[in-house]
């Protein structure tokens, strides 16, 4: 909007934006998407709001639509005045942000530890003063600095900074949503009325200011600029035809036709200004040297209210740029960027010029193609995948020579893969195969397209495409052959219930092949698994056992950490071998975390937090769940904040938590319909009723939980919840066939877990001068391991089959030791089960009282994290948050439990009954 005219209307807009600054004044933080359509006044209210911002510093950055697929481009714009401050970053989250702008070389950085580097650089900004973060025009953001910053926008709490973008409606895909919104409509009519008076001079008739009015909605762009196609009769007497265009429309046709009026050479100089989208105005004037340009070319588009040409080329609004750049004819397009491409460094901006000359490309061009794919390797570098695909996406267009052009659509889909865009790497493939691929290309091409369909429709739509990649490798690359059997036999696991192309196919395809002549760890680990599923648990656990001990034993590279350690945590778990699931669940999470692995994270944090809750770590467990929760929230990724309630509150017996995480992971899209969900779901029902003692509903629960053996994992552990719940309800039966099924898988294994939990379930099915001996075996096994939940299991029912023996003062014994044993790992459900048994023997144990407010998970992670001796830098790495949102949530901690200093935390946290972490 023109600055002539003053800000019509907008109170309670302008009112919620002061407020927002207000909160940042104060020292907290504030976001806001100002969401409308075109030139409905979004940035004429930013201008408005920031005119006032008195002693704030201002940030700015600006989408640009034919910048979207340039990597961090507006995120530089927003962070280049901060640079010299990147020396106060910590040096991992320093080196990424400087290899994410170009400025250093080095290992391409993980998304979100560039999104903690802009976070923690923004923090260290405002720590001068309050910083207002300004972003114009955030639909056309490239996709990495939208991801970015809304990464920074879900973590900001405690720093005087304030976030505001500006986003136009309708968007095709939107990153934003979620964050805190202000929709701008049109004007009412009485601002509308005075702002089109303002804007013409003279009478209007009063019928066609209704009109202008009502056709505009309010629209003060369009206010603006309609009456600019009337002529003065029409103004006067409302002479004129209707138009029934959409009005985004409507205006660039307007700009459009003041364009077409202006002379040839002005044209050409604002298709130059249009496909330059940095407002570089010395380039821009090199640009029109070498097209015969002279300065005064831009006096009539300045003239006709279209651009501004001074220290930076500045077009009125955007819909211009669009309206001259796709109004002008494509050889005029052309000729711009060929300008553009002569007019610019080589050296400085090589990628740039690299787009340039590919924009003026009339025909597949060799030279121009590889450049391309040059500037995409440099993008990858950066961690730019979205604009690498860009990149190669645009080469394949270029290439002139058909078998060249299948390997690069090729490399353009797993780019696009890579970059979240799942139907573009798709359309890529199917492009790709159209060429004269080899066995081998095309063999890759399927396995591409099964780890597409795996994050896109979920694990068991992916194992037809990841079987039959991996059978096409068998016979061209051994070792990608059997990385992808891994994948696949890992998306079975994790799909559970699978028709056809399920976990038995694969693992007789992988007995099928011949071993190695040495097999190492990694054949062990896959023909391991195979052979369980095919032959027989008694089979294949010797093989398991072997693995997991080269694992244990052998160090291990990046590459094959991250794809090997999440299937060995899994089967380590199902081979009975707990303290190996502890160590190398705990290693998989440590690797994650040392290379910013945020891919793999959240995985690692899932199996290792299913390992301390088996601990009885239920403190440690929350932690996780509270740090798996974090990148959820930076993700938009509800599961992850849901899964650690699915396996902590059963314990608690805290249904609503346990029946909301329930509802999160059954609605998470990307496991929506696998059979493993409802696996899963229904051992947490079970456990939630068993500790409650509705024995009936446990009970239907854990069969439905179990209906599936060949899942293991929570399958297993469902079918001893049956066991408990068909022994407490009489079904003597059923209780004896499932203790023969877990004897199957218990036995062979040998280990001290496997069999104190085979002893359990037997003593709960046996007469009565049978069961005391083995819940002596259970308990004396058990206490071998660090399987907490199940010694104090053991002892509870232990304290429960004495009671119906009428043994009160044996049962006292292994009930206060459950109950104390439960008490200290906050499976509260359970000791309370204990209490009231104890109770019903005539033996009183108070609950235990906490001393103080109790921390919440994320306030007791940063607290025992401070503990250990961590500075708030490192804690802020490690859980997404700024230095200065810990210091808040470390003064919040030290009021809670009275102290002063970080030395008393560990003493203050067990006298306030918080569980310290195994």
């Amino acid at each position: 909007m023109r600055a002539e005219y003053e800000l019509y209307g907008r109170r309670s807009e302008r009112a919620a934006l002061d407020s927002l600054f207000e909160t940042v004044r104060a020292g907290s933080s504030g976001v806001v998407v100002l969401r409308g359509e075109a030139g409905i006044g979004k940035t004429a209210l930013l201008e408005h709001a920031l005119a006032d911002a008195d002693g704030y510093r201002v940030a700015r950055a600006a989408g640009v639509e034919s910048e979207m697929e340039l990597a961090f481009g507006a995120l530089h714009q927003l962070c280049a005045p901060f640079l010299s401050a990147l020396d106060r970053l910590p040096p991992p989250q320093r080196n990424a942000l400087r290899t994410a702008f170009g400025l250093s070389t080095g290992r391409p950085p993980d998304r979100f530890l560039v999104g903690l580097a802009v976070l923690s650089l923004l923090a260290v900004v405002a720590e001068d003063r309050p910083l207002l973060c300004v972003v114009d025009d955030a639909q056309w953001l490239d996709r990495v600095t939208a991801q970015t910053l809304v990464f920074v926008a879900r973590r900001l709490l405690a720093e005087p900074i304030g976030l505001v973008f500006a986003a136009r409606e309708p968007a095709a895909a939107d990153e934003l949503s979620g964050l805190r919104e202000l929709r701008l409509s049109g004007l009412d009519d009485l601002d509308a009325h005075a702002l089109l008076e303002a804007a013409t001079p003279g009478r209007i008739d009063k019928r066609v200011r209704d009109r202008i009015v009502a056709e505009t909605r309010g629209n003060p762009l369009a206010i603006l600029e309609l009456p600019r196609g009337l002529s003065t009769t029409e103004i006067a007497g409302g002479f004129g035809n209707p138009d029934a265009r959409p009005l985004a429309t409507k205006l660039e046709q307007r700009f459009l036709h003041r364009f077409e009026e202006l002379p040839p050479e002005t044209r050409l100089l604002l298709v130059t200004a249009a496909a330059e989208p940095l407002g570089d105005v010395v380039l821009l004037w090199r640009a029109a040297e070498r097209l015969g340009i002279g300065p005064e070319a831009a006096a009539p588009a300045e003239v006709a209210g279209l651009v501004t040409i001074g220290a930076r080329v500045r077009f009125r609004h955007p819909l211009v740029r669009s309206a001259v750049y796709y109004g002008a004819a494509a050889r005029d397009r052309r000729e711009a960027h060929q300008a553009l491409a002569g007019a610019t460094d080589a050296v400085v901006d090589p990628d740039r010029l690299a787009w340039h000359l590919a924009r003026a490309a009339e025909r597949p061009d060799e030279a121009v193609a590889a450049e391309l794919e040059r500037s995409a390797d440099r993008a990858r570098a950066r961690g730019g995948l979205a604009a690498a695909a860009a990149f190669l996406e645009r080469a394949v267009e270029l290439t002139p020579e058909p078998d060249r052009r299948g390997g690069r659509a090729l490399a353009a889909a797993h780019a696009k893969y890579q970059a979240g865009a799942y139907d573009a790497a798709l359309q890529l493939l199917d492009a790709a195969e159209l060429g004269r691929l080899d066995d081998l290309v095309r063999a890759r091409a399927e396995l591409l397209r099964g780890r597409i369909a795996f994050v896109s429709k979920g694990p068991s739509r992916s194992l037809p495409l990841l079987v039959d990649a991996a059978r096409r490798l068998e016979a061209l690359d051994a070792k990608a052959a059997r990385d992808t059997y891994r994948e696949a036999i890992y998306a079975a696991l994790t799909a559970g219930q699978v028709p056809s192309g399920g976990v038995q196919e694969i693992a007789e395809d992988v007995l099928r092949s011949a071993p190695p002549i040495r097999p190492d760890r990694f054949d062990l680990l896959l023909r391991g698994v195979a052979t369980i599923v095919a032959r027989g648990y008694e089979v294949g656990v010797p093989l398991l056992h072997r693995a997991l001990k080269g694992f244990r034993d052998e160090p291990l590279s990046v590459e094959e950490g991250m794809g090997w350690l999440p299937l060995a945590c899994r089967m380590a778990h199902d081979a009975w071998a707990f303290e190996t699931w502890t160590d190398l669940s705990a290693d998989l999470v440590d690797l994650a975390r040392r290379e910013g692995a945020l891919a793999v994270l959240p995985s690692a944090l899932l199996l290792r937090l299913s390992n301390r809750a088996f601990a009885g770590d239920f403190a440690g467990a929350r932690m996780l769940a509270a740090e798996a929760s974090a990148i959820g929230e930076a993700t938009g990724s509800r599961f992850l904040a849901q899964y650690g309630a699915l396996v902590i509150e059963p314990w608690r017996g805290d249904e609503d938590a346990t029946l909301r995480a329930v509802e999160a992971i059954t609605g998470a899209r990307s496991l929506r319909g696998e059979g493993k969900v409802l696996t899963a779901t229904q051992w947490a029902a079970a456990v939630l009723f068993n500790g409650q003692e509705r024995f009936e509903e446990a009970f239907a629960a854990a069969e439905k939980g179990f209906a599936h053996p060949q899942e293991f994992g929570l399958s297993t552990w469902s079918l001893f919840e049956s066991i408990e719940a068909a022994a407490q309800t009489g079904r003597r039966v059923s209780a004896r066939q499932a203790v023969q099924v877990l004897a199957r898988r218990a036995e062979p294994s040998g280990s001290p877990w496997a069999l104190g939990t085979l002893a359990v379930a037997r003593a709960l099915v046996s007469d009565d001068t049978g069961a005391e001996a083995l819940f002596a075996e259970a308990i004396e096994c058990l206490d071998q391991t660090d399987v907490r939940v199940m010694r104090a299991r053991a002892r509870l029912l232990y304290g429960e089959w004495l009671l119906r023996q009428r043994r009160p003062a044996d049962a006292e014994a292994p009930l206060r030791a459950a109950c104390a044993m439960f008490e200290q790992m906050g499976a509260s459900a359970f000791a309370a089960r204990a209490r009231r048994r104890l109770d019903a023997s005539g033996v009183r144990v108070p609950p235990a009282q906490g001393r103080g407010p109790a921390l919440t998970p994320q306030e007791a992670q940063i607290a025992h994290l401070a503990a250990a001796g961590l500075t708030n830098q490192d804690i802020g790495a490690e859980l997404f948050l700024s230095a200065h949102t810990i210091d808040w949530h470390l003064r919040k901690v030290f009021l809670k439990l009275g102290i002063r200093s970080r030395r008393q935390l560990r003493t203050a946290m067990s006298a306030a009954g918080e569980s310290i972490p195994g």
